[in-house]
């Protein structure tokens, strides 16, 4: 799973934010005898839908995702990255380029992680042909213009990822890397570049103007059904870069461009949902009712809840658990993450999201996840918040392929989504 250092800055509604209130209206004049008289209410009516996401910012995100996976409720997921590359010191000192054998040149990318199986993948890179910015926006559909010529030798492009087992490079034990093999003529180039006279290695942003970046992709033509992945990738760890090993008057040394976060980077994520269940609760709303769907970059599990309106205006919210029962067997490759991200919209027409403040956490024992939305029912009461739809999304919704199966109100599974709500009114 990805690090849980990154847990701060994962929030996936970066499209508008706003600041957690304490609802703390009554708190000093209401005592403990008066709560636990107050009234609970567990029949509000809950109409589940899934609403699909194309506009996801994903640049500069904790960690990169590449790969491709079959999903058979979802569909079609692959994702692909594109980043700049820096130099690791300004005006290398390369010597006589006549006198460097090329041993290789290789993109090493640290793993965090990953969602699906660990088949076989076959790689591509290539070099871009168009400027990227820290300044920029990217979103999960942007793409850069880039050559046409892959980078990755054929024998060198198949990889079966192992995400587990240290890397091995001269002699010292890394954390586990992909390791994708490039054209050494590529850094011929580069070196001849270094040494030709121009200004080109003498700083970044002269660098920058020479060598716009890489696209890096896969192509996984005949996966079938349940088979491939998405790898997490920490493109940001120093072990994280482009490396050039060659010999020197016959002494083995090596230079490397670095991947950190001064360079702009992005995943870019395609999903093709054409004839799966999702697609058809997307069309038809209301078969949401018996299965209803999230999944990163692609969809929102999204549930309208009219009864709140019905809570006296002259009210006190002491509690309002949400439970939300998923569909998943214990053991399976598509298990859901550890918890999700609640936002709502600022009013019925906008598009834009805001984050209610609340992370619901999976409850492996009952197989759903429970969320306590007091604050948000509060501000729904307070009439601070418009009562508009409430959705549901995993936590790593910019950097993830997490998905989730959620059970309608009308499901023919044991267990249905439900609220019960305590509060006092005065």
């Amino acid at each position: 799973m990805i690090r849980t250092i990154s847990l701060l800055f994962l929030c996936c509604f970066a499209i508008l934010s706003c600041k957690k209130k304490e609802y703390q209206l009554g708190a000093d004049v209401i005592d403990s005898s008066d709560i636990l008289g107050g009234a609970s209410v567990d029949t509000f009516s809950l109409y589940t839908y899934t609403i699909t996401e194309d506009s996801v910012i994903s640049d500069n995100p904790a960690n990169v995702v590449l790969g491709s996976y079959e999903d058979p409720i979802f569909g079609h997921y692959e994702a692909s990255i594109f980043t700049q590359l820096r130099l690791a010191g300004v005006d290398p000192n390369f010597g006589d380029p006549n006198s460097i054998v090329i041993d290789s040149f290789v993109l090493a990318l640290e793993y965090v992680g990953y969602y699906g199986d660990l088949d076989p993948q076959t790689f591509e890179v290539f070099e871009l042909d168009e400027a990227m910015s820290l300044d920029s926006s990217y979103y999960s559909f942007s793409t850069i213009n880039h050559s046409s010529t892959n980078l990755v030798p054929f024998e060198n492009a198949t990889i079966t990822p192992n995400t587990s087992s240290p890397t091995i490079v001269d002699g010292d034990s890394l954390a586990p890397q992909l390791r994708i093999h490039l054209d050494t003529n590529l850094a011929r180039n580069l070196i001849l570049e270094a040494t030709s006279g121009t200004s080109t290695f003498s700083s970044n942003d002269e660098f920058l103007e020479f060598f716009k970046g890489l696209h890096i992709k896969t192509n996984n033509v005949l996966q079938s059904a349940g088979e491939g992945a998405a790898l997490y990738l920490d493109i940001n760890d120093p072990s994280s870069k482009a490396t050039i090993y060659f010999r020197q008057d016959g002494e083995p040394t090596s230079y490397d461009l670095l991947m950190n976060s001064d360079c702009a980077d992005f995943t870019k994520v395609s999903i093709d949902q054409t004839g799966t269940d999702v697609e058809q609760v997307v069309i038809d709303s209301t078969a949401g009712q018996n299965t209803y769907y999230a999944q990163a970059f692609g969809a929102r599990a999204a549930m309208s809840i009219p009864g709140l309106l019905n809570i006296p205006p002259n009210s006190v919210i002491h509690r309002a658990d949400l439970s939300l029962p998923i569909q998943f067997q214990t053991g399976y490759k598509y298990q859901p993450g550890s918890n999700v991200s609640l936002a709502t919209r600022v009013d019925s027409l906008s598009q834009g999201l805001i984050n209610v403040g609340v992370i619901g956490v999976y409850n492996a024992l009952d197989k759903s996840f429970d969320i306590n939305i007091r604050d948000y029912v509060q501000s729904i009461v307070n009439k601070e918040l418009p009562l508009t739809e409430l959705m549901v999304s995993p936590l790593y919704f910019i950097n993830s392929a997490e998905r989730i199966v959620f059970n309608g109100s009308n499901t023919i599974n044991k267990k249905k989504p439900k609220l019960t709500i305590t509060y006092t009114s005065y």
